[in-house]
């Protein structure tokens, strides 16, 4: 203000007026705003709110004043550096400041599209036969180049364009094209909540590109259009050495992640809604139901996938699910069934033949033609799933299971360790792990195989077939004593499990040869020794 600057700020507020209307209304008037970090602000998420309005409608001139680490979609931000400053008005990096604010405040307004107001979305309903439940809606919009290089602009505008390639390959949410986007390019955003309207999506993702030495920095962050507020933000740092090979390798690393999260999202709304649902919701309740593995889960998953198999019978995913969750039913619990085998197999097909380039369709295919005996073609669709999109996690522990069963287990670790480092955080690790001491098992390293047992059990204790497995390896290692006890926790978790449904299960998770034969051995020994015992 003695500079000559009219400054609003948040002490001016007049008592019983609505705080957030009218900040948000000063912020979007101003030509500047000017946010402070400190160790305070970073860590308030008001602060950080109004720096995201101010960053859209492009007057944001942030300054530093007492060392901190700024918010990561803020890091790329020029930002002025006044921790020292103690009010000398001749101080070099106050006047630097100053001329900044300045030449936002003298320069000619941007003014943000216009939005027309859209009619109330009519209340859900069910879809009509033939018709896909309605899945979240996102759209990536262009990413600021905060390097102010040229280059650099070619690269955020192909960021854009592929991740959009790479979401559309997933079930996750619907990704609407970059023309519908392209016009925000240059200019400040609307607001949010008439931007969802406007493009008729439920996430914005935004996201900004700079050089840092040798590095180059991406951060995106992940917004629900309705309130404005930031559901996931995240940066990703590469070596600019090799420029192509680093745009692919942040396609895939962002892709996974944001995928993940309108996932983990969406299932959470899904899980919530009671009444009608959308076959789309069926599926992901389905979902949610696999995650566990449980006898109990995967019932409930049939369930919701016959069910949006029934609302929509043309829905590919919906038939993909169902022959997915009876394959874990049929593999676990049922005695051979040609009948039950070729129910399964159509709705394979009918998956392959309505959704057959879907990659969760194919995981979910490639899983259900594993677990009925095909462990060949699982594979090879579960690679087709690899290849479309690289980033899909579960394709590589689906690819590493078959391989298992095809006694490839090389081939299944490196699958495995694949998964691992694409989806570190995956609901499904410790049914990875499962596989990862197969693998071990089959090549005689019953200590990894143990060790991996071990990380699947401190994940999820529930699951009653890993005590089992193990059980076996530790019997193989010498130590008799504990490998009774694993087996009694086996009986105990498992009551109904007779030896002949334990010995068709290993039948079908090994393949035939002197490796089973000695699985077989043990297993009978270890279920002599602790029939009738408490």
């Amino acid at each position: 203000a003695a500079e000559g600057l009219d400054v609003w700020w948040d002490t001016a507020l007049r008592s019983g007026e609505a705080y957030d209307e009218v900040t948000e209304a000063a912020l979007r008037g101003a030509k500047a705003v000017v946010v402070l970090w400190s160790p305070r602000s970073v860590v308030s998420r008001w602060v950080r709110a109004e720096a995201t309005i101010a960053d859209r409608c492009k007057t944001l001139v942030p300054v530093t004043i007492e060392p901190c680490e700024r918010p990561i979609m803020f890091e790329l931000t020029q930002t002025a550096e006044l921790s020292h400053w103690t009010g000398d008005a001749s101080d070099n990096a106050w006047q630097a400041f100053l001329g900044d604010v300045r030449g936002f405040v003298g320069r000619e307004s941007i003014a943000a599209p216009v939005v027309a107001a859209q009619p109330s979305a009519p209340a859900s309903t069910p879809p009509k036969p033939g018709e896909r439940g309605g899945a979240p809606s996102l759209a990536v919009l262009p990413f600021t180049n905060r390097s102010g290089l040229a280059e650099d602009e070619v690269f955020a505008f192909g960021m854009v364009e592929d991740l959009i390639d790479a979401l559309s390959q997933g079930v996750h949410a619907r990704v609407i094209s970059s023309s519908s986007t392209a016009r925000f390019r240059s200019g400040a955003l609307p607001d949010v909540a008439a931007l969802g309207r406007e493009l008729g999506v439920r996430y914005l993702l935004e996201g900004n590109v700079r050089r840092s030495g040798a590095d180059l920095r991406v951060t995106a962050q992940l917004v629900e259009a309705a309130s404005g507020a930031i559901l996931w933000t995240e940066k990703f740092d590469r070596p600019l050495a090799e420029l192509a090979a680093l745009q692919d390798e942040l396609i895939v690393e962002v892709a996974t992640h944001l995928g993940t999260q309108v996932w983990r999202m969406e299932m959470e709304q899904a899980l919530k809604k009671p009444g009608d649902l959308t076959a789309w919701e069926c599926v992901m309740r389905a979902l949610a139901a696999l995650r566990q593995l449980t006898g109990e889960t995967v019932g409930r998953a049939i369930e919701e996938a016959a069910r949006a198999v029934a609302i929509a019978p043309d829905y590919g995913l919906a038939h993909a699910l169902f022959a997915d969750a009876s394959a874990i039913a049929y593999m676990y619990s049922s005695p051979d069934d040609p009948a039950e085998v070729r129910r399964i197999r159509h709705h394979i097909d009918r998956a392959l033949a309505c959704d057959g380039e879907n990659v969760v369709a194919l995981g979910s295919v490639a899983d259900a033609f594993i677990y009925t005996g095909q462990a060949q073609e699982g594979l090879r669709r579960a690679r087709r799933a690899i290849e479309i999109n690289p980033g899909f996690g579960n394709g590589y522990w689906i690819a590493g299971i078959a391989c298992v069963m095809l006694g490839k287990p090389g081939e299944a670790l490196a699958h495995l360790a694949d998964f691992r480092r694409i989806e570190p955080q995956s609901p499904y690790r410790h049914y990875a792990l499962n596989w990862v001491g197969g693998a071990h098992v089959l090549l005689g390293d019953l200590a990894a195989a143990e060790a991996a047992y071990d990380a699947s059990l401190a994940l999820n204790p529930e699951a009653g077939y890993v005590y089992c497995v193990k059980a076996l390896a530790v019997r193989q290692l010498g130590r008799t004593d504990e490998a009774l006890e694993l087996m009694h926790e086996t009986r105990r978790r498992e009551p109904a499990a007779t030896l002949d449904l334990w010995e068709l299960r290993y039948t079908r998770w090994n393949p035939k040869g002197p490796v089973l034969d000695a699985l077989l051995t043990h297993l009978r020994a270890l279920w002599a020794e602790t029939e009738g015992k408490a």
